[in-house]
């Protein structure tokens, strides 16, 4: 092979002094027994910037995870960073909170057709609990319609049952039901009659693990029918896909009008903020409702999420994610069928899921991505992958190589 497989002799120190004091060593998605076959995956970064990160070995990495989301621009893109840095030299988590807010929910109304108004937290999560809040003080109702294996953050309505710590009761308010499925939703409505505050979903279905599905041609006009009919509340999370697909919301490139609107990961391109915007049908019953947390008001990260945006605005970055996805994609397919193997793309090419065809079923792929990894193309096989601007057609090329290399070694060893 071209390129010798990486070591992360120091990243393993670092992680087994890290599991002394941290629980799983590193939480959530980043924990090391998602990321398969164990030992292709570094554990720390020590830089980054563009598209590339370098691990604490020193091994560099073109990103195609791009912090599962949040990086849009490139890493200390600096545009975002000078805007962020201006703020927090003034203030930044203040007693009141800034100017700059207000500026960030009027260019996003102004950006964002369906939005009347905008509120600010911090993760995704926060923003999806404000929306169903949001949707239950306006309708008096209780409870929630979310697609099966949909994700919507950690709290514990929207976690797996299987999952340690949740029990049934933090489910007995959200109805699941499967994706493209009108028959479903009109079931729920009917078996749920004027007790269903909300309906959430992404604008297209991207679980893990699996294939990721688009609205079959008509799904949303007919779902937003029912919930009209029903008066129930309409929430599109747009967290992982805002800003990837279109820069009016991806409701918009799907052709409808949701109540609500949740924005987070590509907002600011790495710092720490979300967005709730909605219709000023829900003003009021915004109004009402209490949420907060500690860093809130932080206007340092508002201010990176309003250079952000006007940036991706300037150089229309959804055209350039989607077409850059779609050749780096069309590419790794075209690869694969020369080495004998099927890949299959889903979703949309600016956050493209992979699966590789074989016949001994998740474990090639796994072993695909973290060979293409432990070679300095960071990639998961569980999640959709995630693409920028600042990945460069030399980066790609690079890719193909490393991807086309993977495949021949393990075609030699299999």
């Amino acid at each position: 092979m071209s390129t010798p497989p990486f070591s992360y002799n120091k990243s393993q120190a670092l992680f087994e002094r890290a599991n002394k004091v941290i629980p799983n060593g590193i939480a959530g998605h980043f924990n090391p027994s998602v990321q398969k076959p164990a030992g292709s995956y570094p554990f720390y970064c020590a830089q980054a910037k563009g598209s590339r990160f370098q691990d604490v070995d020193g091994n560099e990495f073109i990103d195609l995870m791009c912090a599962y989301g949040p990086m849009i621009l490139g890493y200390g893109n600096s545009v975002v960073d000078d805007a962020f840095s201006k703020q927090v030299a003034i203030a930044d988590t203040c007693t009141l909170a800034s100017p700059v807010m207000v500026e960030l929910a009027e260019y996003l109304v102004d950006l964002v057709p369906m939005a009347d108004w905008a509120t600010f937290a911090k993760n995704g999560a926060d923003a999806t609990n404000m929306a169903v809040l949001v949707a239950r003080a306006a309708t008096g109702r209780i409870k929630t319609i979310a697609i099966d294996e949909g994700y919507h953050g950690a709290s514990p309505w929207m976690q797996s049952i299987e999952r340690s710590g949740i029990g049934p009761d933090d489910h007995a308010n959200v109805i699941r039901i499967p994706w493209n499925d009108i028959a479903a939703v009109e079931q729920a409505l009917a078996d749920n009659a004027n007790n269903v505050a909300a309906f959430i979903s992404s604008p297209y279905h991207h679980p893990v693990y699996k294939d990721n599905v688009l609205p079959d041609e008509g799904y949303w006009t007919k779902v937003h029918t029912l919930l009209k009919q029903h008066g129930v509340v309409s929430i599109c999370d747009d967290v992982r896909t805002g800003f990837r697909i279109d820069m009016k919301g991806s409701s918009e490139y799907f052709g409808y009008k949701p109540d609500l609107v949740c924005f987070c990961k590509a907002l600011a391109n790495g710092y720490p903020v979300s967005a709730l915007v909605g219709a000023d049908s829900l003003k009021e019953a915004a109004s009402s409702t209490f949420q907060t947390g500690s860093f809130w008001f932080s206007a340092g990260p508002m201010a990176a999420a309003l250079a952000c945006l006007k940036e991706l605005n300037r150089i229309n970055a959804p055209s350039l994610v989607l077409e850059t996805g779609k050749k780096l994609t069309d590419g790794l397919i075209d690869i694969a069928r020369d080495h004998g193997h099927e890949l299959i793309v889903s979703g949309m090419p600016s956050m493209p899921y992979l699966r590789t065809e074989h016949e001994t079923g998740i474990e090639f792929h796994q072993a695909l991505c973290g060979e293409c990894t432990r070679r300095g193309v960071f990639m998961a096989s569980h999640h959709n992958l995630f693409i920028s601007t600042a990945l460069s057609d030399t980066d790609v090329q690079r890719i193909w190589d490393i991807f086309g290399d993977v495949l021949t070694s393990l075609s030699a060893t299999s």
